[in-house]
């Protein structure tokens, strides 16, 4: 990544932080705006060979955004018709106890949560995340699949556990049927990929629908679950692209399943610590993967939601499939005259990659803390 990103990614994650932590709707449009703006020109900068697709990522990511970025403005807007105010203290009250018409909280409710969830990389809006994620640097990937996605999770988070939370029985529904075909489409997709950038993209979208199902359970622990469940994925997902940057060829990054090939014979290490990322993205025991859909499922099956927990168990099975046959493929299979190598890794890129596998690891193995930090942070729940 070349230097001069820096400070745009560093002007992101402001936004990012601000986007998650707003108590005005105002505040959190722009802080939408002050994290999208940078990550659409970061997604444009790749060199070399991959220029071209990376601009067109970044137009589409552009194009896409700006939509969804309209129709929170105007949930923005209808939820301030309603209620008079974008505070959501001021919101949950209108909705608690405002004997008005609920058209406009509906239809404001509607437009945020287009926009909120498209954000999240969720379906029926998820369109961009396999191209974007496929033409951007790998580092601007490992940006948006891990720090984006827990910021707009934490933004959905706020507004309808805070200011919408006397609604939840018009928007739950719904939020269930969308966890159902994130989780879907995320696993059945994710088997048919060719490029590992395009499969991570995929299993991205169906850990939103993951990520769902504890959001749908309307209590305590399904807030805690949910944070649990972030931060946990977060770790894992940066720790698997810096894995990916490293795999190179002489056009660059070799993102081509085929090229992965024998790679646990050429590159044993790095081979093994990949292996134990798709582990814990396939939720196999003591990864961080296992207890974040446990605490998940858990808090949904307690919510009331036992449909959907059976559902996201057969979604995990399915998507299972394409995790273990990249590990297959690494170890049972000769290597290509011309393979790609793995490059040594830079400061940065260790201390990713460090860091990744102790969180996957430790939050495996002892996830009690951070489960306990998780559980004393939702004590807002209404």
């Amino acid at each position: 990544m070349q230097t001069e990103v820096y400070p745009l990614a560093l002007f992101a994650l402001g936004g990012m932080m601000l986007f998650c932590s707003a108590n005005d709707l105002l505040v959190m449009f722009v802080a939408l705006e002050v994290l999208s703006l940078p990550l659409y020109l970061l997604c444009g900068m790749a060199r070399r060979r991959r220029l071209l697709l990376s601009q067109e990522a970044a137009v589409k990511y552009f194009l896409l955004g700006a939509f969804a970025s309209a129709f929170f403005l105007y949930g923005v807007a209808l939820l301030y018709g309603y209620a008079n105010s974008v505070r959501l203290a001021d919101i949950f009250t209108a909705v608690s106890n405002s004997p008005r018409s609920p058209l406009l909280l509906l239809l404001g409710m509607a437009m945020l949560m287009i926009g909120l969830l498209f954000k999240a990389g969720v379906a029926p809006f998820h369109s961009w995340t396999p191209d974007v994620y496929q033409g951007a640097p790998t580092p601007v990937t490992a940006l948006m699949a891990s720090c984006t996605k827990v910021a707009a999770f934490g933004a959905i988070l706020r507004v309808f556990y805070v200011a919408l939370s006397g609604a939840r029985w018009d928007w739950r529904p719904i939020m269930i049927g969308i966890a159902i075909l994130t989780m879907l489409i995320g696993a059945v997709l994710a088997v048919t990929q060719t490029d590992i950038k395009r499969l991570l993209a995929y299993s991205s979208i169906a850990n939103a629908g993951f990520i769902l199902t504890g959001t749908v359970a309307l209590t305590k622990d399904g807030l805690s679950s949910t944070m649990f469940y972030l931060t946990a994925y977060g770790f894992t997902t940066i720790g698997a692209f810096a894995i990916v940057m490293l795999v190179r060829d002489a056009d660059g990054e070799a993102t081509h399943l085929s090229r992965w090939a024998g790679l646990g014979r050429r590159s044993p290490l790095f081979a093994a610590i990949f292996t134990f990322f798709m582990l814990a993205f396939a939720g196999i025991p003591l990864t961080s993967g296992f207890t974040s859909k446990f605490a998940v499922f858990s808090a949904a099956a307690g919510g009331g939601a036992v449909p959907l927990v059976i559902l996201g168990v057969l979604a995990s099975a399915v998507i299972a499939f394409p995790y273990l046959r990249v590990v297959v493929l690494m170890y049972g299979s000769e290597p290509a005259a011309d393979a790609p190598t793995v490059t040594v890794p830079g400061g940065f890129t260790s201390a990713s990659l460090t860091l990744g596998a102790l969180a996957t690891l430790l939050l495996g193995v002892a996830p009690q803390p951070l489960l306990d930090l998780a559980s004393q942070a939702a004590t807002f729940v209404r």
